[in-house]
């Protein structure tokens, strides 16, 4: 196939990925990048250059002209690429208005070549996957997204974050913007392609940011089949969560993760791959392969944006978080996923009223000693794939109410309070986040896995909770008996947790950290506590050892990690293993399972820690005697 002349016109914000891809494709043989347009000259580039789209395509023969500029430009600039001769893709939204866009149909018309709209999340062929993989037809679909953006977001281009500048519609908001693939993929899944197919939209728009466009919202579209897409998205979400689908059918129900292109069904996650919309367009002109996301497939997403345009000015909502960088709107993001679920609006959940109300969970549990509440036991419905989901601790304070453990900080967000998390079960990830994979070191993998409730059952001081452990392919790897109990000491309370892992495989049932692979002292993994990084005078010492670097690896029966306000002692009450210890870089401790080599379960696993919470700082000598009464018991 001759390769492509193309012309990128925006080359210096996200424009630049474009032009990534173009060499790309050039290296493959399918295009060659043939010159850039953009109002500032390029610097790096053996190409021309040229601030006149038109006049850039003429001089250069160009075929294909990408569009990466503004929103506002994108009407005039995709009519003058067309009638110019090239072919166009261009990026999302597609237009500011149902109006710019039916200005860009016309002249698809007129010269009858292509234009093809970024939304890349409709080249998934988890899309048209949807529904089969369900099972039964799509009766309504929610939305869930939540981000975090900081305050330079929002400056970083003088459109950035408005409806309107200087009079022009530039439509910067959360729905039609970041956003903006969530809302296409549900109308695609959907099939709500034509404007014509949008009935009914209810629109709620708030800001919390100085902005005159959204950053939190809701949208019900009711479609002229009957099926109803209800979305809710915010940037001021605590942390980025990954942004979903709730599929809902008649019996059933699915998870569509759009930048994932995965479907999850019944707890089995399915993998999809993706096609590249440049590379089809270039295919579509050489080849006459049919074009995924054609402009006239986008007639829905636009009819919202233009209601969106056509709409009052956001709500500006307090209850905000001020942090130096960014706005935070507290359980934001539960609220989202409650709003999907339940196909409702920000309103009717409450907003902005149920601001800072937990997250979406399943039931909890508390530990109490006597009449106090010391630790709650939580198991959420709103965490992604890479925190590798599993019950936790959190919160867990003191008898003087002093908290001790903390989940997901910006430092390492799949960290969850106290847990039992391993990084590598048979090459699945139950830790979270990055995978060590020699030679090459962290890397994001599509291998982690989740532990997934059958029971739980009151015991005397606690409970005693049946998992399976399942893999991403819906594979249980191990089921696990976990005892959690809680009881009084003298000035203090002790934790006690026992779990047995039962392979399930069939074969013998390998547990690997980062340090088996090459990562030296990265031996994570098994029973974890992640407590509170600002605590002042943060210390770490066991039998015979004092400091992070003497007692890490560590084979001590106790260890005591303290602070001027708290002091946790943890002590092996069934097993020995190496102390995996973090103090400087944040608060964390946790016997490793395979501190350096792996470890081979053929049948069963089986451990116990105590953990004394206590007020205040334990003296060396008071840890060592706390242990031996512990141990002896």
């Amino acid at each position: 196939m001759k390769p492509v002349r193309v012309v990128v016109a925006g080359i210096h914000g996200h424009g630049q990925n474009h032009v990534e891809n173009v060499r790309r494709l050039a290296a493959a043989g399918r295009a060659e990048l043939a010159g850039v347009c953009d109002t500032r000259p390029a610097s790096g580039l053996d190409v021309p250059w040229s601030a006149d789209l038109p006049s850039l395509i003429a001089e250069t023969g160009a075929e294909v002209a990408v569009i990466a500029t503004p929103i506002h430009t994108h009407a005039p600039l995709a009519v003058a690429a067309l009638r110019a001769g090239a072919h166009v893709l261009l990026e999302k939204p597609p237009a500011p208005s149902v109006e710019e866009f039916e200005r860009i149909s016309a002249a698809v018309a007129e010269t009858g070549l292509a234009c093809q709209v970024g939304f890349q999340s409709l080249g998934s062929a988890a899309v048209p996957a949807a529904a089969g993989l369900l099972g039964e037809p799509i009766r309504a679909i929610g939305v869930a997204g939540s981000w975090t953006r900081p305050f330079a977001y929002y400056t970083r281009a003088p459109w950035a974050g408005h409806r309107r500048l200087d009079g022009v519609d530039v439509m910067d908001g959360a729905l039609t913007n970041p956003f903006a693939h969530a809302v296409a993929t549900a109308l695609a899944v959907a099939g709500a392609d034509a404007v014509s197919s949008v009935e009914g939209i209810e629109l709620e728009l708030y800001r919390a940011n100085a902005i005159s466009s959204d950053d939190t919202s809701s949208a019900r579209l009711r479609l002229a089949d009957g099926t109803v897409i209800a979305v809710t998205v915010s940037l001021c979400g605590d942390r980025r969560t990954e942004p979903y689908l709730h599929l809902h059918g008649e019996t059933r129900s699915a998870l569509l993760f759009y930048t994932l292109d995965e479907i999850e069904v019944d707890g089995v996650r399915t993998g999809f791959d993706r096609v590249d919309l440049l590379g089809n367009l270039l295919a579509h002109i050489r080849e006459g392969e049919e074009l995924l996301v054609p402009l006239e497939r986008t007639g829905g997403f636009t009819r919202l944006l233009d209601e969106i345009r056509r709409a009052p000015d956001p709500l500006p909502v307090d209850g905000f978080r001020a942090e130096p960088s960014r706005l935070v709107l507290p359980g934001i993001d539960g609220l989202a996923v409650r709003a999907a679920a339940e196909l409702k609006t920000l309103s009717e959940v409450g907003f902005p009223g149920s601001l800072a109300s937990r997250p979406s969970t399943w039931p909890e549990s508390s530990l109490r000693v006597g009449s106090r509440e010391v630790a709650t036991y939580t198991r959420r419905g709103d965490l992604q794939p890479t925190d590798a989901p599993r019950p936790y601790l959190h919160p867990v304070r003191t008898l003087g109410g002093t908290l001790v453990t903390e989940t997901q900080p910006a430092d390492h967000v799949h960290h969850f309070g106290a847990s039992v998390a391993i990084s590598d079960v048979n090459g699945v990830n139950f830790w979270g986040g990055s995978t060590y994979v020699p030679g090459t070191g962290p890397k994001i993998l599509p291998n982690h896995g989740r532990q997934r409730r059958r029971s739980l059952r009151p015991v005397d001081g606690g409970f005693t909770e049946h998992l399976d452990w399942v893999g991403p392919d819906g594979a249980v790897l191990a089921a696990e008996e976990r005892t959690l109990t809680a009881r009084a000491l003298p000035g203090a309370w002790a934790l006690d947790v026992a779990f047995t892992l039962h392979n399930r495989t069939g074969e013998p049932l390998s547990i690997q950290s980062s340090a088996c692979k090459g990562r030296t002292g990265a031996g994570y993994g098994g029973f974890f506590w992640r407590a509170p990084k600002d605590s002042p005078g943060l210390d770490v010492f066991a039998a015979g050892a004092s400091g992070e670097r003497a007692v890490h690896g560590g084979l001590s029966p106790w260890l005591a990690l303290t602070s001027d306000d708290w002091s946790l002692l943890f002590v092996q009450t069934l097993g020995l293993d190496p102390w995996f210890v973090r103090v400087a870089e944040y608060p964390g401790v946790g016997p490793a399972l395979a501190w350096d080599a792996p470890l081979t379960v053929p049948d069963r696993l089986e451990r116990a820690i105590t953990v004394v919470v206590a007020d205040g700082r334990l003296t060396t000598e008071r840890a060592a005697a706390l242990a031996a009464e512990l141990v002896v018991s």
